[in-house]
């Protein structure tokens, strides 16, 4: 049986479409998916990674802008990620939505911030300096609630979990990580989120300091959006 066809909830004309699709040079129409999400360092990573793939190409969702953003208040990335999809795709019909959702975990924190990534210097009540933007205040957030912890027990995990879907329908999920540590003070000027402070030992750098095409192949969002297209081809040469 086709992989594509034990796929949750798809429907004969996407199985079709998918199966029918194959990522050579014979077919010069690519896949389109389209990024729910507003964020740039996000949008620059799936375009980035999609580029070794020309059958497929991602693209920012069509009038994303003017939809109201979905409440994110699921407890995991997984759930997270497919309401999401869901969600931005019961209002684009008939699109390929492809949506994420990702964050860093840190041990010594229980897991935290997870979930609340982007929020976790507002859920601290951490106060903004006037030059911070959000990446900036959430790692100050950071170090300030790992200050007690030795450099021994600041290990972490990026993750990233991938949803597509299609009309109301999840087609897929896909799941990426890395391992690392938090410093005490951020190096590298590269990526966004917590990529100053999120070291990698077995390169001694922090992603930040890596270069943009080093960094995807290495960073969470990079190994899940690797994991998608790998079982993508799969589906197609079954």
């Amino acid at each position: 049986m086709s992989v594509l066809s034990s796929w949750v909830g798809i429907g004969e004309a996407d199985r079709l479409l998918l199966i029918n699709f194959k990522p050579t040079s014979r077919y010069p129409v690519p896949m389109h998916l389209y990024a729910a999400t507003t964020n740039p360092g996000k949008l620059r990573d799936f375009a980035r990674a999609a580029e070794s793939t020309p059958s497929i190409r991602i693209e920012p969702l069509p009038n994303l802008s003017a939809i109201p953003a979905p409440p994110e208040d699921e407890p995991t990335f997984e759930l997270n990620a497919r309401a999401k999809a869901i969600y931005y795709s019961l209002r684009a019909p008939g699109l390929l939505v492809l949506a994420d959702d990702s964050g860093l975990e840190v041990a010594a924190l229980d897991g935290a911030p997870g979930v609340r990534s982007a929020r976790f210097a507002a859920d601290l009540a951490h106060p903004a300096d006037s030059a911070d933007n959000q990446d900036l205040r959430n790692n100050a957030a950071l170090l300030v609630a790992l200050s007690p912890v030795p450099e021994s027990r600041r290990q972490a995990r990026y993750r990233c979990v991938l949803a597509l879907a299609r009309d109301g329908q999840i087609l897929h999920t896909a799941e990426g990580s890395v391992d690392g540590v938090i410093l005490t003070a951020p190096r590298g000027s590269g990526g966004f989120g917590y990529d100053p402070l999120f070291f990698v030992p077995a390169l001694n750098r922090t992603m930040a300091e890596l270069p943009p095409a080093e960094r995807l192949a290495l960073n969470h969002r990079g190994r899940a959006l690797t994991a998608f297209l790998r079982h993508v081809n799969l589906a197609h040469s079954s």
